[in-house]
């Protein structure tokens, strides 16, 4: 429906966008009520606000300073090269701007298992794909991914182009090639591949001219908008291929592949065929396109704005980005990566090609998994009981996140503690694409200093999380990860590692964030301190979940099964919580010599650092004599199980359920789980080189019988009574053993730091750490050979990945292990 002959002559003038919301819209678009969720016998629901400012819960009140986005050198040129990315993570291959309500851009094919068609789109491991991922992305402008599905073999390339006259934010193009083997009568003679645009916003658009004459006029699609002016979508290929399209008008993007899935399955059973009906509906605002071949095939898609022009000037942007001009171009990128890839993190030894093409890897995907998000999270208010139940929910401001995620199939969102390890690489490849990141997690700081400390913003992603982990509990932190970066960055300047304009870019980040950085320390030491100075414990364990947990978890230490005291109470002391705000206070105190105006509170920093780093006073509150070992310390008895017994839940029928059975009273007592938390200490490098301590931590660390494997460094010794042991009947083990990297990263960050210290273990230090690195890097790449993937996590037995997948969150962080690149603070 409608020809390409309508399109707009009259070029719309437009401002670059704002994808912020200005304070006095919060209140109106926060305010919105929300269903009333039914959960056993407790009601969950969204409160409405609709009233003055002063009535809001703090909880939900923004930060009183200006917004990190808003510094000018977030502006101008920086905004617009970032404005169009592959920030969908959650589907094989998406586009996106970064502003609310965005035009989107995806592909869908079809997929056959046991002898059924399946739309692939949403990353999941349900369709079983041998390996996808980018194994190239510029981060900015350029991507390169293979995925293996089954015997058919795809490939998606992104390059972005900024020309004279282009509109705001500049053109993209997408090539899709298909290469099939025919494995079995499974596969069918052609690929059905299906493009998409999209306008999130509910805005129509316009079909180009019929798809019959696709070959003689590429034009797919046109329209217009406020952010980008006219633009228009174009098709081209030398192959030959049949095109059908739909064309949808429907708020529901998330959901476009069932959508899709359901017509077709309604042409075969009404038609006999499985194609698209060449329909649309009024005012559609999202056309799909069916592009159906023998493969292999090429097509490339163009989208090119700013299109109020002649159309030879069009035609011809529109041949620069695609044909033999598009391949020369990513060419071009690929080499430009490739090059860039070295330079940075120039690995150390003469790795050999493979293990290179997994760094590549692992970084790439890292790059390409950056996502940009829009919408309101959900917060518990008021406090639930200390028993754990009652409480609503309230709705956060609108905010966007633009921010790289652990996991494009089970984790496409951003959660607070794994971004610190993110940018651990991403600040070494672009560091204003990691102050932006850094600055967006900031602004998401309510007036007490809190971030919700996993970020699930808009329909997309709220599709991925069930119900029960959607709401944030304004009592429960996450390790402070941001301050390895911004200790890498302030000490990077102290060493002049920086250009004159990477030196002025970060000091004008650390003036405009300082106010919210403050306010993020000054939560974490009043909220999440102990009873006696210096100790911190974490808060938000759930006494509710007691009896039902061999051990209850501690979700917001980032360690969450990791055995801690058997008995939550205000009495425990953390390890690892206390290592975490040595680290914050170490750089608050470096960032505030640095600041041009001096703060009143930088002898407050300098203090807290001093005492946290007192090596005697860490001793008396956690170092146990009797093991030789840092713990934690709380009230906690080993003799604990879980046992079958009749349970009434809810009013219901009783039922049998895993019940912990406490056989003796715990009593106060350090918690004698050797594991990740008791190398907190080294990791912080506050053991003296010279101490005996040292040479126990390095007992621990080389011990087969407690930490050390052929594979990396398991997460919890096997000396321990919870090793391995399931926390409820449906809680397998997660921090209870397996091998993590970003642990292993940091450990090996001291084994490093500790070989070139003055002192009797350096050297012993030096074998460890070359072992261990050797370890980590070859079971990744043998695991990455083998399977196609990186993982979140590695068995302690066998070295085989576990956990979801592509895991290229801090797994990625082989990259600095393969380049020995650790801080230098």
């Amino acid at each position: 429906m409608g020809g390409g002959d309508v399109r707009k002559t009259t070029r719309n003038r437009v401002k670059p966008p704002s994808s912020t919301v200005s304070g006095e819209d919060h209140r109106e678009l926060r305010n919105r009520k929300g269903l009333r969720k039914e959960r056993g016998k407790d009601q969950l629901r969204i409160l409405d606000f609709t009233d003055a400012d002063d009535q809001l819960p703090r909880v939900i009140t923004p930060f009183p300073a200006p917004k990190i986005m808003d510094l000018e050198m977030f502006q101008g040129d920086h905004k617009e090269s970032l404005y169009w990315g592959t920030y969908r993570p959650q589907v094989y291959f998406g586009v996106r701007a970064r502003t609310p309500e965005s035009l989107v851009a995806g592909l869908m094919w079809l997929g056959i298992k046991d002898g059924r068609y399946f739309i692939r789109h949403v990353c999941q491991d349900g369709d079983d794909l041998h390996t996808y991922g980018w194994n190239k992305h510029s981060g900015r402008d350029y991507g390169h991914q293979v995925l293996i599905d089954h015997g058919m073999t795809l490939t998606t390339s992104f390059l972005k182009s900024k020309v004279d006259g282009s509109g705001y934010g500049g053109d993209w193009a997408f090539r899709v090639g298909v290469q099939s083997e025919k494995l079995s009568e499974e596969m069918p003679d052609s690929a059905h591949l299906f493009f998409y645009v999209a306008d999130e916003g509910e805005n129509a658009l316009r079909l180009g001219r019929s798809v019959t004459e696709i070959h003689e006029k590429s034009l797919l699609a046109f329209g217009s908008r406020p952010d980008v002016s006219d633009w228009e979508l174009h098709l081209k290929s030398t192959d030959d291929f049949e095109v059908h399209h739909v064309g949808l008008k429907t708020p529901h993007i998330h959901n476009l592949s069932d959508m899709v899935q359901g017509i077709l399955a309604l042409q075969v059973r009404n038609y006999g065929h499985l194609e698209l009906p060449d329909t649309s509906e009024d005012s559609a605002n999202i056309l799909v396109y069916q592009i159906s071949a023998k493969a292999p095939f090429t097509a490339d898609i163009a989208f090119v704005t700013g299109t109020d022009i002649d159309d030879d000037e069009v035609q011809e942007r529109v041949n620069s980005l695609t044909g033999t001009s598009l391949t020369s171009h990513l060419h071009e990128k690929e080499n430009e990566f490739d090059d860039k890839f070295k330079k940075v993190f120039d690995p150390s030894d003469k790795l050999d090609y493979e293990s290179l093409e997994v760094g590549k890897a692992a970084i790439g995907n890292l790059l390409g998994g950056i996502g940009y998000f829009y919408g309101q999270s959900k917060i518990l208010y008021p406090q639930p009981s200390k028993h754990g139940s009652g409480g609503d929910s309230v709705l956060y401001w609108p905010a966007e996140l633009y921010t790289a995620v652990p996991c494009r199939p089970i984790f496409p969102r951003g959660f607070l503690w794994d971004e610190g390890f993110h940018q651990l690489l991403i600040w070494r490849w672009d560091k204003s694409v990691s102050l932006d990141i850094i600055g967006h997690w900031l602004d998401l700081m309510n007036i007490d200093g809190w971030i919700p400390r996993e970020q699930i913003l808009g329909a997309e992603a709220l599709s991925k999380v069930p119900e029960e982990f959607v709401v944030q509990r304004p009592s429960n932190g996450n390790p402070p990860t941001l301050f390895l970066v911004l200790q890498e960055m302030i000490c990077g300047m102290k060493s002049n590692k920086f250009s004159e304009t990477e030196s002025k870019e970060i000091s004008t980040f650390f003036e405009g964030s300082f106010s919210r950085l403050e306010a993020w320390f000054q939560w974490f030491n009043t909220t999440q301190s102990g009873e006696l100075t210096s100790s911190y414990y974490w808060h938000g364990r759930k006494e509710s979940q007691t009896i039902f947990e061999l051990n209850p978890k501690t979700l917001s230490s980032g360690l969450d099964d990791y055995p801690r005291a058997s008995h939550p109470t205000t009495e425990e002391r953390h390890l690892d919580l206390r290592c975490w705000m040595l680290l914050a206070s170490n750089c608050m105190n470096s960032i505030s010599n640095h600041l041009t105006n001096k703060n009143k509170s930088q002898k407050l920093y300098a203090n807290t650092a001093n005492l946290l780093a007192d090596f005697d006073l860490l001793n008396k509150l956690h170092f146990d004599k009797e093991y030789a070992a840092y713990f934690d310390y709380g009230n906690h008895t080993e003799k604990v199980r879980l046992k079958r017994q009749l349970v009434e839940k809810n009013g219901r029928t009783p039922s049998l359920e895993l019940v912990r059975e406490v056989l003796e009273e715990p009593k106060l007592r350090f918690v004698p789980h050797m594991g990740y938390v008791s190398l907190f200490p080294f990791i912080s490098k506050i053991i003296p080189s010279k101490s005996w301590i040292l040479e126990k931590q390095l007992d621990i660390i080389s011990n087969t019988s407690i930490l050390w494997t052929e594979f990396g460094l398991r997460s919890l010794s096997k000396t321990s009574s919870m090793y391995m042991r399931r926390n409820t009947e449906h809680d397998p083990p997660y921090w209870r053993g397996s091998i993590w990297m970003n642990m292993n990263y940091l450990i090996l960050s001291s084994l490093h730091h500790y070989s070139k210290e003055e002192g009797p273990y350096r050297e012993r230090a030096g074998l460890i750490y070359k072992e261990l690195r050797g370890n980590l890097i070859r079971n990744v790449i043998r695991n990455y050979k083998e399977s196609g993937y990186i993982w979140e996590q590695y068995d302690q037995k066998k070295g085989n990945g576990k956990g979801a997948h592509p895991f290229t969150g801090w797994t990625s962080l082989v990259v600095l292990i393969m380049a020995e690149s650790y801080s230098e603070c």
